[in-house]
């Protein structure tokens, strides 16, 4: 009972993995009676999980009890549950890539390295999860396995996100701590804003995606998805270590953005601006021309990681087993293929020079922009195929710069919608910077997020 009310707490935000382990610390909760709970819940999720790892995860978490009793944990996230996403190789498990093409795969016969290193710093994998079929949707639907829907209080449902849709829902439902995802063109920063948690979009090279299926060699990279700031960096710092201290951030709020979203987005946005300068940061509004120079760059050329994933997918779509794909991204795969090539070589020619544009404009400051300009769509028109893919191109259209740019993110809920639906913003660095951008990302949270752990003591229910 008492490992159900801290898994429930998990789910509504009062506890983040950092906080569980020192309940495990403090000898208050063992890491098997928590991973017993987080396993009963995600047993009973829909379309969350793909693939569940009970087994492993009871033995992980048992040996994880025995190390804290004697008082030697092997990190600061011994005994914390973990999820992949199904794109991930994990021991003795499908990867399915979310597609009814690999539903008979062969078994991985090892753990994808991220994944081993997880397992080597004591935390326990519960399973792998749900996501749009080959990673190549911004919304999350997935007709083979299951769309993990979101559901506001009046019973509608609404799109997860994508394409680490399951992995944000088993954070938004407290089945894990956290979820490692992949992100393209957004698939990690999407699904976090829209079900109201941290998603943190790593710079390319920072975590080993060896094990891991690709989308678009170029652009793919990896992060995970939490329940606080501090979080993340407590998983940045056990992989690749401690970081130094930061000054204080000063941001760049790109309004031009923000004043082209949907109304609770904006008024959201703007007040969470207001009561960063309050607090005492420094706030600057302006136009970042880099960013829109992105967008204007893929509004008239296409998107790269579409060239690459046409060409990844070229064998099957010409086969009869195109037939089995959902049809909504086999649709999307077949209109990449009619990008011409250059897109993808133009993007690779120029890419470190933007970057550097981008470096040279911001000079130093935190770029803040909506994660998306709009909350979760409503599920039931996405299945018309001309609505799905204005809206994916729609939801999409803020994190491709970032992505074009290879700028490490952090998706930090900003807000609610009378819906019941979430808002957020998009702290942004140029390449490489991920330990600076955490640290700002934390003080921002400090502020914006003032009810999570990362900002209070815990109090936990007998």
């Amino acid at each position: 009972m008492r490992a159900e009310i801290i898994r429930q707490q998990l789910q509504h935000g009062q506890l983040d993995a950092c906080a569980i382990a020192a309940l495990f610390a403090r000898g208050e909760i063992t890491p098997l009676a928590f991973t017993d709970a987080c396993l009963a819940a995600a047993q009973r999720a829909t379309a969350i999980f793909i693939t569940l790892t009970p087994e492993r995860a009871r033995e992980e978490a048992a040996a994880a009890t025995r190390r804290w009793q004697r008082g030697a944990p092997l990190s600061a996230f011994d005994g914390i549950p973990v999820a992949w996403k199904d794109l991930f190789d994990v021991a003795h498990t499908r990867t399915t890539a979310g597609s009814a093409l690999r539903q008979h795969a062969p078994l991985a016969h090892q753990d994808a390295p991220l994944v081993a290193r997880a397992a080597q710093a004591g935390m326990v994998t519960l399973g792998k999860t749900n996501l749009s079929e080959f990673a190549f949707s911004g919304l999350g639907l997935n007709p083979t396995f299951g769309t993990p829907r979101l559901r506001t209080a009046d019973g509608s449902e609404h799109a997860p996100g994508g394409s680490s849709s399951g992995a944000a829902r088993a954070i938004a439902e407290g089945l894990v701590c956290v979820a490692l995802g992949t992100d393209t063109g957004g698939s990690i920063r999407i699904p976090a804003a829209f079900s109201g948690v941290v998603g943190y979009r790593a710079s390319r090279g920072r975590y080993d995606d060896r094990g891991v299926f690709p989308l678009a060699a170029s652009l793919d990279t990896l992060g995970p998805l939490c329940r606080s700031v501090r979080d993340a960096q407590m998983l940045d710092a056990i992989w690749c270590g401690p970081n130094a201290a930061f000054a204080p951030p000063h941001f760049v709020a790109d309004t031009v953005l923000l004043d082209q979203c949907e109304a609770p987005v904006r008024e959201n946005g703007y007040f969470a601006l207001a009561q960063l300068e309050a607090a005492g940061l420094r706030v600057s509004y302006r136009a970042v021309k880099a960013m829109h120079s992105a967008l204007a760059w893929i509004a008239d050329n296409g998107w790269p990681g579409a060239v690459e994933a046409f060409q990844l997918h070229a064998d099957v779509l010409a086969s009869p087993q195109a037939e089995k794909m959902d049809p909504l991204v086999r649709q999307r795969l077949l209109d990449s293929g009619r990008l011409s090539p250059e897109v993808l070589s133009t993007f690779l020619q120029h890419r470190m020079q933007w970057q550097h544009a981008l470096a040279d404009e911001l000079a130093g400051a935190v770029l803040i922009t909506p994660t998306i300009a709009h909350t979760a769509p409503l599920l039931s028109p996405l299945q018309d195929a001309a609505t799905f893919a204005q809206t994916n191109r729609a939801t999409l259209r803020l994190t491709m710069p970032g992505s074009l740019l290879d700028m490490p993110g952090v998706a930090l809920p900003s807000g609610g919608a009378e819906t019941g639906l979430f808002t957020s913003l998009l702290l942004s660095l140029p390449s490489g910077e991920d330990a600076r951008l955490l640290a700002a990302a934390n003080a921002a949270a400090a502020v914006l997020m003032p009810g999570t752990p990362a900002q209070r003591d815990f109090v936990t229910q007998p």
